[in-house]
């Protein structure tokens, strides 16, 4: 059908706009080699013809040439419609000729085109010159743009009074590209892109185009093949099954906060709610909720519960629903499963107003296959490796990108500060970090390719994370970036050289996968064998300050036939629940900032089904109940106790009260912070005994009281006391005083002095701070 273009008024049709005549009977005409290029949309360079061009014979006046298939009738116009010359149409073809008024310059035209069914007049795209600045394009070609989002892609414009679009899209060895879509009828002839080959950028503006209007674009690769693409730089796309960009404007920058800054410090306390925003909760007919409607409800109980951080499951538009967004196909684009971005902004904005950071799984360690993406995207191996020893995930039947091409490490740095910059988010979760550092990772003898110096390590990988790690702390200091990486390699969370070619991977966080496995292995084993594995509990604080650690309970727990939380735990369901109090008792008392997956706070006995909501009527029995409340009165203490977060990363936070008591399954230590803080001791208790009697060091003498003690009635205990804490000059644990008290059965305690200075509410300290500065904790 005949492309949508904006309609205009229509003067009176023009005689003399027949199409028959032969091309030589055209004034400054092509040659017929250039119209069938044309006309079978393979010119590489459609601007040498199409416009408006001086007659090549010094005649007076400009050639105009215009493809408009479908057109039955064409004149060029001024702006108010007067006729300035009628275009006839190049027999056996969609182009269509005529000379314009002698003039300096090219007058100022419009097309008044007959389509059969309607007319409409517009703009012609091949009158415009590049819209994109020399400064862009200089960058693009060094990869050293650390904004490309803002040349390359989709950008509504106005060009002279004339609204459109600028499209840009870096396809160096494409023969041909052109941008199709609905304003079009998809037709690749209409609106071929002119090339800039130092860059190897292909840019095109096109009146009348507007936001919202669906877009792709159409490749004629190194290899000869037609290729419909989605734009890489797209910042909103169709859902999954359609794979059409959509036009969108970019979301206005968000400004640096010093108050986020402070929130998402090292040693402010960060606890994150890790989130599915498909399947924390679901609406009537099993639907998704949208992103305002969990702005309405997943934000104020997030809020409610204590945490600090709300972490999201990749929103990065992926055709996959199965891959949870971990195989995404459009890295600028909030998936439209939930709404559109400026709703997605509403979500993070409703965030950050509740006080809450937002943190956003990030994937640059591979991507899918998909024809509409980025595979082979102009015939070439442009965004990832040819050899699949280097570029193909045998785990994952996934493409690595070419970390060692720099325009692919501009694409993803770009696309980090993107999420940071435009969306005001708190910090990225970077995915499968040890996958990208190791070469033959997954892989067996002769299936990878070593490094230049003949090792396994992925130096291209290193030295693109370094680099993306410090652009990011230098653009925007607020910001945090988290490692999930599983191995030994050292430094992940040590800062880069100033070459970025030396020295640790620069995030501020890695995941500590270590602490996770030898403590779920050892909750897993029944109470009466812990005694010869204390071991798995006590290692994590071998090396718990080599880096600077998060302890994760994520989604990766409760998957793939591994069950939930819950469910992990021996005995019958008294003891489960009591197992899984004593360890989130441990785990906030443990050093490190904390993460929960969604469900492991009400204790769901199933594992997490992406495809459906939280087993929520849960809540309406105790336990579950109980458990839930722990997790809030949890968050409460942390945020209240500078001791248990201040320190986090710092070994002189952390002291050993008892560790080798293995026959009891007790372990004991003391936190602390700086200045006056009162200092937290925990005491976790693995066996289902009551113990009586037990006696403990203390940094200090005096009446001590229990903070929290996880086998308390209300979070579904037996209520066992700990009993009075009265300090006595006793010397035990290496403490100048100790105490003795009752042990509740598989139960974490945290104690502190009682009637010292009033612990810190950090959150009532970063809105008071908001309020000093007249502003409010968001962006």
């Amino acid at each position: 059908m005949p492309p949508r273009m904006t309609a205009l008024p229509v003067p009176d049709a023009q005689p003399g706009a027949q199409p028959g005549p032969s091309l030589g009977a055209f004034p400054g005409a092509p040659s017929a080699d250039l119209v069938a290029a044309l006309q079978r949309a393979e010119s590489a360079d459609p601007f040498a013809v199409l416009g408006p061009h001086r007659l090549a014979d010094a005649s007076p006046g400009w050639a105009l040439r215009v493809l408009l298939p479908g057109a039955v009738q064409v004149s060029a116009v001024t702006p108010k419609g007067a006729l300035l010359a009628p275009l006839r149409c190049v027999t056996g073809s969609d182009l269509w000729c005529g000379v314009l008024p002698a003039s300096e310059t090219a007058p100022d035209y419009r097309l008044q085109i007959d389509w059969g069914t309607h007319q409409s007049r517009l703009d012609d795209a091949y009158r415009f010159g590049s819209q994109l600045r020399e400064t862009d394009l200089w960058l693009l070609s060094e990869g050293t743009h650390l904004r490309p989002y803002e040349a390359l892609g989709a950008h509504p414009l106005d060009v002279g009074g004339v609204g459109g679009v600028r499209f840009a899209v870096w396809a160096p060895s494409a023969r041909r590209v052109s941008v199709v879509g609905s304003f079009n009828s998809w037709d690749g002839r209409r609106h071929a892109m002119r090339l800039h080959p130092a860059s190897g950028v292909w840019e095109i503006f096109i009146p009348h185009v507007a936001e919202g209007d669906l877009y792709r674009f159409e490749l004629v690769g190194a290899d000869g093949r037609l290729r419909l693409k989605s734009d890489p730089y797209a910042n909103r796309a169709e859902l999954r099954p359609s794979t059409a960009s959509i036009v969108q404007r970019l979301p206005a920058g968000v400004a640096s906060s010093p108050l986020r800054r402070r929130a998402n410090a090292l040693d402010a306390p960060i606890s994150i709610y890790e989130a599915h925003l498909g399947s924390w909760r679901r609406g009537p007919d099993n639907r998704w909720l949208s992103y305002r409607e969990l702005a309405a409800q997943l934000v104020p109980y997030v809020r409610d519960m204590g945490f600090t951080h709300i972490e999201l499951l990749p929103v990065q538009e992926h055709p996959f629903d199965g891959s949870w967004g971990y195989q995404p196909t459009g890295l600028f684009a909030p998936t439209s499963r939930f709404g559109s971005p400026e709703d997605f902004k509403h979500f993070v904005d409703t965030a950050h107003a509740a006080g809450l950071g937002v943190i956003l799984d990030w994937v640059p360690a591979h991507f899918p296959t998909d024809e509409h993406g980025l595979a082979q995207f102009d015939g070439t191996h442009l965004y990832e490796h040819a050899d699949p020893r280097e570029g193909f995930h045998p785990d994952w039947q996934t493409l690595i990108y070419n970390y060692g091409r720099r325009e692919v490490r501009n694409f993803l740095i770009g696309n980090a500060l993107y999420w940071i910059e435009r969306f005001g988010i708190d910090g990225l979760r970077v995915d499968a970090v040890a996958s990208m550092l190791y070469r033959d990772y997954s892989r067996k003898e002769g299936e990878w390719i070593p490094n230049q110096h003949g090792g396994r390590e992925n130096l291209e990988a290193i030295s693109f994370l370094r680099r993306m790690n410090r652009a990011i702390g230098i653009e925007r200091p607020e910001a945090i970036m988290i490692a999930e990486e599983s191995t030994s390699f050292a430094g992940v969370s040590r800062p880069p050289s100033d070459d970025c070619e030396s020295g640790g991977l620069g995030f501020h966080y890695k995941w500590n996968m270590g602490w996770m496995n030898d403590t779920l292995r050892y909750l897993a084993r029944d109470p009466v064998h812990r005694s010869f594995h204390q071991d798995e509990l006590r290692f994590s604080l071998v090396y718990a300050f080599s880096e600077n650690f998060m302890l994760p309970l994520s989604h990766d727990e409760v998957v793939h036939g591994k069950g939930s939380l819950l469910r992990k735990m021996p005995g019958n369901d008294w003891r489960r629940f009591a197992n899984l109090r004593a360890a989130y008792g441990y785990m906030w008392g443990h050093p490190g900032k904390k993460l929960l997956f969604m469900g492991n706070e009400i204790g769901q006995w199933g594992e997490w089904n992406a495809e459906a909501q939280l087993d929520w009527p849960l809540l309406e029995r105790e336990p579950h109940a109980g458990l839930q409340r722990l997790v809030r009165d949890l968050n409460l203490v942390l945020r209240h106790h500078p001791a248990l977060y201040q320190r986090d990363v710092s070994g002189d936070g952390f002291e050993w009260l008892r560790h080798d008591d293995a026959a009891s399954s007790v372990l004991a230590f003391v936190r602390k912070a700086g200045g006056d803080a009162p200092p937290v001791v925990v005491v976790s208790h693995f066996t289902p005994e009551v113990r009586h009697g037990y006696r403990i060091g203390l940094p200090q003498g005096g009446q001590w009281e229990s903070l929290l003690n996880t086998d308390d009635a209300a979070y579904g205990g037996s209520g066992v006391s700990p009993g009075p804490l009265q300090a006595e000059a006793v010397p035990w644990d290496g403490q100048p005083q100790s105490l003795v008290l009752t042990l509740p059965p598989l139960a974490t305690l945290m104690l502190r002095p009682a009637g010292g200075p009033l612990p810190v509410d950090f959150s009532a300290l970063i809105a008071s701070e908001a309020a000093t500065e007249g502003t409010d904790a968001r962006p």
